[in-house]
C-alpha cells in the first residue's frame, strides 16, 4: 500500500511539473529576446546606410543642408539611445527608444520630400539605389516591430495565464514586456504637399 502511494504521488508529480509551464514561459521569454535582437539589427542596418545616403545626395543637392543636418542629428541621437533586453519592460525606456527612432524618420520623410521637388536628384541612379535600399530597411524595421510585439504578446498571455502564471508567480516572478505602441497622432494621415 505504502509502495502504492509513493507511485501514484510521483506520478502525479510528474504530471503537475510537466504541466506547470516553466519551460513555455522560458522558451517564450527568449523568442522575446530574439525578436528584440531583430529589431535592434534593422535598426543598425538603417543607421549603417544613413551615411551612405546622405554622402551621396549631398553631392547632388548641397543646398538641402538642413535636412542632411536634421538627419545626421537624429542618427547620432539614435546610436546614443539603446535599450537593453532588461529595459524591455520599462514603459518610460521603450517610449524613449520609439521617439528618437520617430525622430529619425521624420528626418527621412523630409529628405523624400527634397527627392520629389528636384527631379535631377531623384534621377540619380545612385540615389534611386539608397533611396530603394532604406525603403526595404523601413519595410524590415517594421517587419521586425510586428515580429517582437508577437512574441510580446504571446510571452505575456503565458505568464497570465493559468497554471503558466502560478510558475510566473511562484518561482519565476518575470514582469510583462513593454510592445512597440504607434506615435501620438500616428492615426491621422500625413499631408503630402507639393
Amino acid at each position: 500500500m505504502n509502495r502504492t502511494l509513493l507511485l501514484l504521488t510521483l506520478l502525479c508529480s510528474t504530471l503537475l511539473l510537466s504541466s506547470c509551464g516553466y519551460n513555455k514561459i522560458q522558451r517564450n521569454e527568449e523568442v522575446v529576446f530574439s525578436a528584440w535582437a531583430d529589431v535592434e539589427a534593422t535598426y543598425q542596418r538603417r543607421a549603417d546606410l544613413i551615411p551612405n545616403l546622405v554622402s551621396t545626395v549631398k553631392g547632388y543637392a548641397a543646398h538641402e543642408k538642413e535636412t542632411f543636418t536634421a538627419i545626421t542629428n537624429a542618427r547620432a541621437k539614435v546610436g546614443q539611445m539603446n535599450l537593453s533586453i532588461d529595459k524591455l519592460g520599462d514603459a518610460a525606456a521603450m517610449q524613449q527608444f520609439q521617439q528618437a527612432q520617430g525622430k529619425l524618420s521624420g528626418a527621412l520623410s523630409r529628405l523624400l520630400v527634397v527627392a520629389e521637388r528636384y527631379p535631377d536628384l531623384k534621377a540619380s541612379a545612385n540615389f534611386r539605389d539608397l533611396q530603394h535600399q532604406l525603403e526595404g530597411t523601413e519595410n524590415r524595421i517594421n517587419v521586425a516591430r510586428q515580429r517582437y510585439n508577437d512574441a510580446v504578446r504571446m510571452f505575456n498571455t503565458s505568464i497570465r495565464t493559468f497554471p503558466n502564471n502560478l510558475t510566473n508567480n511562484f518561482l519565476l516572478n518575470l514582469e510583462r514586456k513593454e510592445p512597440f505602441k504607434a506615435e501620438a497622432g500616428a492615426a491621422t494621415a500625413p499631408k503630402v504637399a507639393f
